[in-house]
């Protein structure tokens, strides 16, 4: 059995962390009767200064064609003064619009022997593990008009969303919630923005086909205040575009690196895009000291979501928690003990723990 995997370095540190997930792969394949094979196309920046465009044709056809796709990060500061059709970061936006990329999963675990990275105190973050589930495809980052007046001195986004894309979203995170410990959070601002009326209605619609799992619903900025106050009540939480964007890079710091965080954007259609939650870091690109254990987890998600391989997604995630036990770590995690690695050491660690094990 062989899987098609597209990957996409894109820009900065993407190339290398991407180069340690298709390592890690590679291991787990060894270990079964099936292989993977893989693909390589441009995104992003990268992608302007080759094809004219962050996000070629030809990158959106392989894609479509593929099993899963693997992304590492798009951006910097070389492209931040292009018109707004060539940045990066529409790319990422292009791409999921392209492959119907509606949720976007992003756990966030502490991991015991780093709890002491994380800027907030050990007993707040002690024992969090939550899931954001983030809706994709509709809100203000998609609506129309989106434009700035002749004289300059106005401008105007529009926020829209049908009951369609609000009701997928919103199974999503309760089959997502079945899954775990059946808590669902919901979070909107319905005391203000008519979107988040109709978001609350059908998450209370909803909750009747799911009656093992508890919901409760939380305005955006208290929701905000709760994930550094006492992060450990949330087991899943569900919102839309631009509160995801913003709740789910405030998760991060949680764990005291975004270079621990994997995510995963999926499709009604079974194709997912999977990609870490940090960017492009180009301040450290080049120079072998990128943390991959987001790539490397996110690739984990891949089996699980997207190819259906259980037991192969646990052994990278066992992987990776026993090389964190024994102390290794790469720079970006200021931890109090253990031993800094690079790039290619962590891989390899991860490679060698997979490598020992039978699946």
């Amino acid at each position: 059995m062989q899987k098609q995997i597209v990957l996409l370095p894109g820009d900065g540190i993407g190339a290398e962390v991407i180069a340690s997930a298709q390592e890690v792969l590679t291991a787990i394949a060894n270990k079964a009767d099936y292989s993977f094979s893989f693909e390589t196309y441009d995104i992003g920046g990268v992608a302007v200064d080759k094809h004219g465009s962050p996000l070629p044709e030809e990158t959106v056809s392989a894609c479509s064609q593929a099993d899963a796709v693997l992304l590492g990060a798009v951006g910097g500061p070389k492209w931040d003064q292009l018109p707004s059709h060539l940045r990066p970061e529409r790319g990422l936006l292009g791409i999921r619009k392209a492959l119907g990329l509606y949720a976007n999963l992003r756990p966030v675990k502490g991991f015991p022997k780093l709890l002491d990275s994380s800027p907030l105190k050990e007993e707040i973050i002690q024992g969090s593990d939550l899931l954001i589930v983030r809706e994709l495809t509709g809100g203000l980052y998609f609506g129309t008009p989106s434009e700035r007046s002749k004289d300059g001195e106005s401008v105007v986004d529009t926020l829209v969303y049908t009951k369609a894309e609000i009701e997928r979203i919103v199974d999503k995170a309760f089959q997502s919630a079945q899954l775990r410990r059946k808590h669902l959070t919901s979070v909107d601002k319905a005391n203000v923005l008519e979107s988040s009326k109709l978001w609350r209605e059908i998450v209370e619609s909803k909750r009747a086909s799911y009656p093992d799992v508890t919901v409760d619903h939380l305005l955006v900025d208290a929701a905000a205040m709760k994930l550094i106050t006492n992060p450990s009540q949330f087991d899943v939480i569900v919102t839309e575009n631009m509160f995801g964007d913003i709740l789910s890079d405030e998760a991060s710091v949680l764990t005291g690196s975004l270079g621990m965080l994997p995510s995963a954007s999926l499709s009604e259609s079974g194709i997912g895009l999977y990609e870490p939650a940090h960017g492009s870091a180009p301040d450290i690109a080049g120079k072998g000291i990128a943390n991959p254990i987001a790539m490397i987890l996110s690739a984990a998600m891949m089996l699980r979501y997207s190819l259906q391989m259980e037991q192969e997604a646990q052994a990278i995630e066992t992987a990776v928690e026993s090389i964190i036990n024994q102390g290794y770590h790469t720079a970006d995690l200021q931890v109090k003990e253990g031993q800094i690695v690079k790039t290619k050491e962590m891989t390899n660690l991860i490679v060698d723990f997979i490598q020992s094990i039978k699946l």
